[in-house]
């Protein structure tokens, strides 16, 4: 198999000749607005496409280098919803149990009835706390917990659909805690992220804060105060630049805070599109990879007011992916990863700058998605 190789400061990595069209893809992007990117894609467990290219700094000084990484935002809830689906798979966990089994103080007010796959569907109704939260409280894992135990759903649980932009993470990572006796970030390390040799972390060890690359935020980056759909109705505020901290880098924030490259995204979501397996490792049956199918919900979601589909912690194929037996989740300004278990490919891809919401916040990772495809017929 032939690789090619690029200069630096353009476009670097390898990718195979069939795959040209998201090296061009990717330069044609970079050749735009954006500043650094890097984008993989991943055949049978194995990559075919490693790029990256641009720069790690909005003037454009230095380099996005091979083991840049950055704050991938959402991107972060696919690999919670993963350590999930092991541990259903292994049978440590029900996904239709109530969660109050694994988690006793979760029972209060109405919640008895919550299982565990609708704190994966964004179903729960619990899409963001009803007591004041400060953003520091999301640092403290006791706090944000708690107070999402003490408090009453919004709607019948399983009914209806309403993003769970960060509580998501809190409220599967304490499950995965109650089984494990472990964080999820500690989880995803021994489990998932060491086994597989990917570089992508739940709360990031001070040691790689030299390779971070910093987000930058949309020139009309919302205000603390703002009703961002992502945070409606921002208790606590999340502004983008948060991301650049070190509080945050810190703290394990399972829906938000993974930090990670695209190579690492691929390495990881490889496992599920490759029915449990990659480079020699199981980490699922392909009857718990499957899981992911089990459609949770099909209609508005109330909080991001569009379309969709959920499964077991992932979107489903809406009508936009080629193949039916395919899942994705996106990151806010712009990553995304696909899961075409069909195809048994993942593509990846995680940008600095954020785009607007308002305008091409999906477009570029779409494109990227759409030139993998085309490999694939090549």
């Amino acid at each position: 198999m032939r690789r090619l190789r690029f200069a630096p400061m353009t476009i670097q990595g390898i990718c195979e000749d069939r795959f040209g069209a998201v090296r061009e893809t990717l330069a044609t992007l970079l050749e735009g607005d954006d500043v650094g990117a890097a984008a993989a894609v991943y055949v049978d467990g194995e990559p075919v496409v490693d790029l990256w290219g641009g720069y790690a700094d909005a003037a454009r000084t230095v380099a996005w280098e091979r083991d840049s990484i950055t704050n991938v935002w959402s991107i972060t809830k696919t690999m919670t919803a993963l350590c999930a689906l092991i541990l259903a798979d292994r049978g440590d966990l029900d996904l239709d149990a109530p969660v109050a089994e694994y988690w006793p103080e979760f029972a209060a007010a109405g919640k008895g009835g919550v299982l565990v796959r609708h704190l994966l569907s964004h179903t729960a109704g619990l899409p963001t706390w009803d007591e004041p939260m400060a953003t520091e409280d999301l640092y403290d894992w006791e706090i944000a917990t708690s107070r999402l135990a003490a408090q009453a759903p919004r709607w019948e649980p399983g009914t209806r659909a309403g993003y769970h932009a960060v509580t998501q993470g809190y409220l599967v990572g304490e499950v995965v805690r109650r089984v494990t006796g472990r964080s999820l970030g500690r989880f995803f390390a021994e489990e998932v992220a060491g086994p597989l040799g990917a570089d992508f972390h739940i709360g990031l060890p001070a040691e790689h804060d030299h390779r971070v690359v910093p987000i930058i935020p949309p020139p009309a980056a919302p205000s603390p105060e703002a009703d961002d759909p992502r945070n409606r109705p921002g208790n606590p505020p999340v502004p983008p630049a948060i991301a650049n901290t070190l509080a945050w880098r810190r703290a394990e924030i399972p829906a938000a805070n993974g930090h990670g490259n695209a190579r690492s995204i691929g390495a990881v979501q490889s496992v599920l599109a490759g029915g449990g397996t990659a480079r020699g490792v199981r980490l699922l049956s392909p009857e718990g990879c499957e899981r992911v199918f089990e459609e949770q919900f099909r209609g508005t979601d109330q909080i991001l007011g569009v379309p969709m589909r959920y499964g077991i912690g992932y979107g489903l194929n809406g009508g936009w992916l080629p193949n039916p037996r395919s899942c994705f989740w996106g990151g806010w300004g712009g990553s995304l990863v696909v899961v075409d278990l069909d195809a048994r490919m993942t593509v990846s891809c995680v940008m600095n700058r954020m785009a607007d919401p308002a305008s091409d916040a999906g477009q570029r990772a779409f494109l990227l998605v759409m030139a993998a495809y085309e490999g694939l017929t090549a």
